[in-house]
Order: structure tokens, then C-alpha cells, then sequence
């Protein structure tokens, strides 16, 4: 590991600024120089723009965040680039301006240096597919990064830079977290800034929020997007709920038995206890987060714009435009009443305990040229698998954190803790304990890339 101030944590970083010991400027120009390193091997960061970094710095004021560099998913627009959304064609038209993350940022004082790579879409828990070229996992470029925060993760894990900012509709800043060993934060939903986002006025599933090596770097990040800050405490005594189906035992043995150790960890460190919990109908929640998403995704969609898609957009993004087209409206009617069902039954049961706990994906990152998962049941696609732990989050609207706890194969593996709404700093109060419970020992955990090692697909 080099010395560079760009490996210190974020709250280091914003720290060192504010007292006099790190230069804004200095950071940003290694900031910039580091992913001119760095990047060709993970692509994760698509465009940068010293220019307007460097003006963004000269102006920014003395906030939380004052001087520190960051990257933003391509899913919002900044004054000076439109988001693309990973795709050549987006269907609804694009511009330049001060998006809700962009101007959350710029308040706190960051310096935005780059616009990161995503999934086409939005479409994938993987990443594996972008008009970019798909992002790499910087603990094995031959895997997936996780999607579709692709690229904010990816960054991060390769030490680009300290924080990134994502987004999450069924899972999308989570399954990247777990891929690159982050701590990444899904808020409750309305709570973090999402103006200029394309379906800000009708999504009621997508949020913004932090990726970041781990929880207190979440929490200062998480901080800026709520603009509020989040106070830091001790959990005692916390009651911990776990499920016997298959979302926690349709899983990897290592990932299963990492899951499993660190939420015993958690128990002792917080004096709590664990309780075995139920909550019926997950499959049917999983499915009516995807209705929802697809048919709140309608926007711009008519079947002159589906006969006339950029030649650029995948056969999947393809297919994917035009399934939204076919949903059936009572199907949609009924998913709406699955979410109803859901935050009732969430509700109840944190009457009973103060947090869920499951594995954040059932298996590491799956190879970028075929993202399929060997689970206990069989083979899956990652899709198919991830979405059962990712997608109630969403649906009902409760904040969710992923946390690494174990690595398999030189990959890591993580652990998702769910709170009740609006228990965001619960979640990250929780994440803090379990790392004291390990040491540290995952959110320091560095890939090779970062390290100036050999990526193991290479050696």
C-alpha cells in the first residue's frame, strides 16, 4: 500500500483539509493522476474533467466534505454533462444540470471527479454490460463488479477514490458492495437527494446513497446526500432477526458460514441476542419489486420509440424495453398490494427486533463473461439469486446496509442487515460494531489492483 493521502478513509481525508494538513488541490491532482493509473484495468470511472473539478474546488464551501474527491454514478446530470445511464439510448431526452447529489456535493464541499461507470439501464445486479464496456472487480478483473452501481464500487475499491455515490432500485448500490468488499448504504427511501434523476417523480423504489470502504466513511457520505448529519452511537442489547428459508440457506457454505459467524459476532459485541424470525411470501415480494420497478420504468416507452432503438443498446436492454410494454396492468395492481403486505409485516416484526439479517448475495462475484452462481439448490443466474435478498428493501422502502464479513476464494463476502424506516443510523451504528468485532479485518481488507499487486486472473 503506498503512503498517498487518497488511501486515507474519507472522514481522514475531509479531516486532513480542514485542518491544514492535506491540500484540496494536492488530492484532486492525485485523484486525477491515480485514475489515469488505475482505471484502464477496472473501467470504472467513464469521464473526467480536471477543468471543472478543479473549478468546483476553487469554489467549494467549508462543509464536511470540503476538498475531498468523489465520483458520481452516471445517473444523474451534473451542470456541465448529462447522465447517460450506462445505455446509447435512454428513451426520455438528457441534459446538463444541478441534480440533487451534485448540488448535496457541492454544499458539503466535495470536489466531483469523475463520473462512474453503471450498468446498462440499470438493468442488472452484475454490470457485466455498459455502452462503456462493462467495470471490474478490482479484487479479480475476470469478475463482476455488481450492479448497477458498477463503477461507483469499483472505484472505490480500487482506492480512485474514497467515496461514490450510487443508486439503489432493487439492490443496486448492495450487490456491488458485496462484490468489491465495501460498506454500501441503501436509505430509507425519500430521505437522500434524487432531483435530476430522470424518474425522480415516479420511482418509488430508487434512492441514492453512499459506497465507501466502511460504515463511518457511509456516514458522513450518507450525511451530505440527506443534508443532515447523522449521529454516531453504541447499540446495545440489539435483537437480531434471522430466517430459515432460502434466502439465507440457499447460499454458498462460505458465504453462508461468514454470514453466520459475524452475526453471531454482532450479538456478543452488542450484548444482544438473536431470534429466529418468519416472514412469508419473500418469492411474491421479490416479484413485485421487479412489476413495480418495470412499470414505474414505462416513462418515454411507446412502441414507435421501441422500433426505433440506438442499434448501440443490447439485445437484453433491448428485451428489456419491450417486456416493460407487456406487463399486464392487474399485475401490477396486485404487486402494489404485496408492498402493502409487506411493510405490514415489517411492521410487526420490528415490534419484535431491531434489525434482520441475511447474506447480502448468496454467492462472491460470478465471472463477467458467464454471471452464474453454484447454490446449494443448483446453478443460477446472479440475477435470479440476488434479487431475493436485495428486493424487499425496495419494495417496502426500509433502509438496508451491506457490510463485508469473509472472503472465499479471494473474493469477499457480505453481510445485509435491514432496519425499520428510517433506522438508517441504527444500520450504520450496527455495521460500526461488527467491524469492532472482527478488527477490522474486512473493511481494511485491500484487492491486489490497490495494493500495485498482479491481478490473480492474470497471474
Amino acid at each position: 500500500m503506498s503512503d498517498s493521502p487518497l488511501d486515507l478513509p474519507l472522514r481522514a481525508q475531509a479531516a486532513g483539509v480542514a485542518a491544514g494538513e492535506l491540500d484540496g488541490a494536492e488530492l484532486l491532482e492525485a485523484a486525477l493522476a491515480r485514475i489515469d493509473e488505475r482505471n484502464q484495468a477496472v473501467n470504472a470511472v467513464v469521464e473526467t474533467f480536471p477543468e471543472r473539478s478543479r473549478e468546483m474546488l476553487a469554489g467549494a464551501p467549508p462543509g464536511p466534505l470540503h476538498g475531498v474527491p468523489v465520483v458520481v454514478k452516471d445517473e444523474w446530470p451534473l451542470p456541465w454533462r448529462a447522465q447517460r445511464f450506462g445505455a446509447a439510448d435512454m428513451l426520455v431526452p438528457a441534459s446538463p444540470g444541478e441534480s440533487g447529489p451534485y448540488r448535496a456535493l457541492r454544499d458539503a464541499g466535495a470536489t466531483i471527479v469523475g463520473v462512474a461507470n453503471m450498468h446498462e439501464l440499470g438493468a442488472s445486479s452484475t454490470g457485466n454490460v455498459s455502452v462503456y464496456g462493462p467495470a471490474r472487480n478490482p479484487w479479480n478483473l475476470e469478475r463482476c463488479p455488481g450492479g448497477s452501481s458498477s463503477g461507483p464500487a469499483a472505484a472505490v475499491a480500487a482506492r480512485l477514490v474514497a467515496g461514490a455515490v450510487g443508486a439503489d432500485g432493487i439492490g443496486s448500490i448492495r450487490y456491488p458492495a458485496a462484490y468489491c468488499g465495501l460498506t454500501g448504504l441503501k436509505p430509507t427511501f425519500g430521505r437522500a437527494a434524487m432531483e435530476g434523476h430522470h424518474m425522480a417523480d415516479v420511482s418509488t423504489t430508487i434512492v441514492s446513497g453512499p459506497l465507501c470502504a466502511d460504515a463511518a466513511d457511509c456516514r458522513l457520505l450518507a450525511s451530505a446526500l440527506f443534508g443532515s448529519e447523522m449521529q454516531a452511537g453504541e447499540p446495545r442489547g440489539l435483537r437480531i432477526g434471522v430466517l430459515r428459508d432460502e434466502v439465507s440457506e440457499d447460499v454458498d457454505p462460505a458465504v453462508r458460514a461468514a454470514c453466520e459467524e459475524a452475526i453471531d459476532a454482532l450479538r456478543a459485541q452488542s450484548g444482544g441476542e438473536v431470534r429466529e424470525i418468519e416472514l412469508p411470501d419473500l418469492p411474491a415480494a421479490a416479484l413485485a419489486t421487479v412489476l413495480i420497478a418495470n412499470a414505474e420504468g414505462l416513462r418515454g416507452v411507446t412502441p414507435h420509440r421501441l422500433n426505433h432503438l440506438h442499434p448501440e443498446l443490447s439485445p437484453l436492454g433491448r428485451g428489456l424495453l419491450k417486456y416493460r410494454i407487456l406487463l399486464p396492468a392487474a399485475a401490477v395492481a396486485k404487486a402494489y398490494e404485496v408492498r402493502a403486505l409487506m411493510r405490514r409485516r415489517l411492521a410487526a416484526l420490528h415490534e419484535e427486533v431491531d434489525l434482520i439479517a441475511w447474506p447480502t448475495v448468496p454467492a462472491v462475484a460470478p465471472p463477467l463473461e458467464a454471471p452464474l452462481v453454484e447454490l446449494p439448490s443448483g446453478t443460477h443466474t446472479a440475477d435470479q439469486a440476488n434479487v431475493r435478498g436485495a428486493a424487499l428493501a425496495n419494495l417496502t422502502g426500509v433502509p438496508a446496509v451491506s457490510v463485508p464479513v469473509g472472503s472465499s476464494g479471494g473474493l469477499p463476502s457480505a453481510l445485509q442487515l435491514q432496519g425499520a424506516w428510517g433506522a438508517d443510523a441504527l444500520l450504520l451504528d450496527a455495521a460500526e460494531a461488527l467491524e469492532r468485532a472482527n478488527g477490522r479485518r474486512w473493511v481494511e481488507a485491500v484487492p491486489p489492483l490497490a495494493q500495485g499487486a498482479p491481478d490473480p486472473a492474470e497471474a
